[in-house]
C-alpha cells in the first residue's frame, strides 16, 4: 500500500500556536501523537510518500525521528526540509528524494511537488469512462487563505469548457489534492482516501 502526507513539521513547536495552531502543549506532545498515528497505519512494507516539510529537527532529532516512522520513505523536499542540508541526517533511511516526481497508482498518474502546480502534466487525460487519470499532490499551503484561493480555481477551471478533438464541449478536468496533515487527523492517506475526503467536503459545500 502507498500513502501520502505533507507538512507534518515534526519538532515545530511554533505550529502549535501560530498558523495551524495544532493545539498540543509542546513539540514533544505533537511528535509522539503523529509518531502513533503514523504507525498505527503504516506497516513495514507500506510506502509513504512525504510531500514535504517532514522535521524542522536537528539532524540527531531528525534521525531519531527516521527511526520510528514505519514504511518505506519518500520525501518530495520542501522548503522547511532545511536538516537535508546537514551530512550528519541519515538519508539512506529514504528510497529517494526529489523536488519533484511522477509516479504512477493504481493505473492513474500521481503528479507529487511541494508547492502546488496549476496546470500539471495530464491535466486534461480521462478514462474510456470519463474517470481523472491524473492527480496533483502538493502541501506547502497547509490550510490557509492559499488554499481556498487554490479551490476557488479549481471551480473556475471545472465550469470553464473546452472543445475535444472530437468536437464535443466538456469541462476543464483539475484534480489538485493538498495532502496536509491537519486533514487526514496527522495519518498518511492513500490515493483513493484522499480523493473520497475531497469528495465528501465538495458534497457538504454550502450552496
Amino acid at each position: 500500500m502507498r500513502y501520502y502526507i505533507a507538512d507534518t513539521h515534526f519538532f515545530h513547536a511554533a505550529l502549535n500556536h501560530h498558523m495551524d495552531r495544532r493545539g498540543f502543549e509542546s513539540a514533544e506532545q505533537m511528535n509522539a501523537y503523529m509518531i502513533e498515528k503514523w504507525n498505527k497505519k503504516v506497516r513495514k512494507k507500506d510506502e509513504v510518500v512525504i510531500i514535504g516539510d517532514l522535521s524542522w529537527g536537528s539532524a540527531e532529532e531528525t534521525n531519531s525521528l527516521l527511526e520510528q516512522l514505519c514504511g518505506k520513505l519518500y520525501l518530495i523536499q520542501g522548503n522547511h526540509d532545511r536538516f537535508l542540508k546537514n551530512k550528519a541526517v541519515n538519508t539512506s533511511r529514504f528510497v529517494w528524494i526529489k523536488p519533484y516526481a511522477e509516479l504512477s497508482d493504481n493505473n492513474r498518474k500521481v503528479v507529487l511537488c511541494h508547492y502546488p502546480i496549476m496546470c500539471y502534466n495530464g491535466q486534461y487525460r480521462l478514462s474510456a469512462k470519463g474517470f481523472p487519470k491524473t492527480y496533483m499532490l502538493y502541501g506547502h499551503v497547509h490550510d490557509t487563505q492559499d488554499q481556498k484561493l487554490i479551490e476557488q480555481f479549481q471551480e473556475i477551471t471545472r465550469q470553464t469548457l473546452i472543445t475535444d478533438v472530437q468536437g464535443n464541449k466538456r469541462p476543464i478536468p483539475c484534480n489538485m489534492i493538498n495532502c496536509f496533515c491537519m486533514y487526514s487527523g496527522y495519518e498518511p492517506w492513500s490515493l483513493d482516501e484522499w480523493i473520497q475526503y475531497y469528495e465528501k467536503k465538495d458534497r457538504e459545500k454550502p450552496l
